[in-house]
């Protein structure tokens, strides 16, 4: 067994001893897809609780010790936490009732374990995955093509940090958007965040990261590239196209 999964499996033993306790979900390379998970994965966690409990978790980490004590933690929002472990594993979790947690966005969850009169369905959640206004290819080309545009007008203006976000941040999320609707849905793909593993989804030669994401005083280079992907992909409005040109 993966030395994650072993801890995790320690943390569940020691949350099934308590009476407050309902259920404990892996989320992540910890949920259902765990054939993603290795050395360098954290561990993303739901604790289910009864009601009234959910403050006394989510403000004290120390549930998650078992055998491994925690050595660092913060509140990182209402209910929730990340925690170190003492030997390297960070753990990220949430505190939830039965009744918050199908307001709560989250996809593939594995229950690691569970009372015995635990409500079922407790692994999907109603609330929907939070998306751009349209998943489209001609929105996320549309939006490239802003992106660009109004990076390269920030940089020029010497907000260069700005620019990179918008033009090696922002247009590059729509450039993998844009291979998703193209080439299909790639495996193991997390929906919250489709930057994840697109290194091993698409070769150098079907995505120039390398040329996309040159760094902070590369933004100009940057912008060509991307525009020379989308140009060679994708019809390009003349108009937006001469206005993007016009600032490189």
């Amino acid at each position: 067994m993966h030395p994650m999964l072993q801890r995790l499996d320690e943390i569940a033993a020691h949350v099934a001893t308590r009476d407050d306790t309902i259920a404990l979900l892996g989320l992540g390379s910890a949920g259902a897809q765990r054939g993603r998970l290795d050395d360098h994965s954290d561990l993303d966690l739901l604790l289910v609780v009864a009601d009234g409990a959910t403050s006394r978790y989510a403000g004290d980490p120390g549930w998650l010790a078992g055998t491994v004590p925690v050595v660092w933690s913060f509140a990182h929002e209402r209910h929730g936490r990340k925690a170190l472990l003492a030997d390297g594993i960070l753990v990220e979790y949430g505190v939830v009732t039965v009744a918050e947690l199908r307001r709560v966005p989250f996809r593939g969850a594995r229950p690691v374990w569970r009372r015995a009169d635990a409500p079922p369905g407790l692994t999907e959640s109603d609330a929907p995955v939070p998306r751009p206004p349209f998943d489209t290819v001609e929105f996320h080309l549309n939006e490239a093509l802003a992106n660009l545009y109004v990076g390269l007008h920030r940089d020029l203006r010497g907000e260069h940090l700005s620019a990179a976000r918008f033009i090696q941040g922002h247009a590059v999320d729509r450039v993998i958007a844009l291979l998703r609707l193209n080439e299909g849905e790639p495996p193991y793909r997390d929906v919250f965040d489709d930057s994840r593993r697109v290194e091993r989804t698409y070769p150098p030669e079907v995505l120039p990261l390398a040329g996309m994401v040159p760094g902070y005083h590369g933004n100009p280079a940057a912008a060509r590239v991307i525009l020379d992907w989308l140009g060679a992909r994708f019809r390009v409005a003349v108009p937006i196209r001469a206005a993007i040109e016009a600032l490189l």
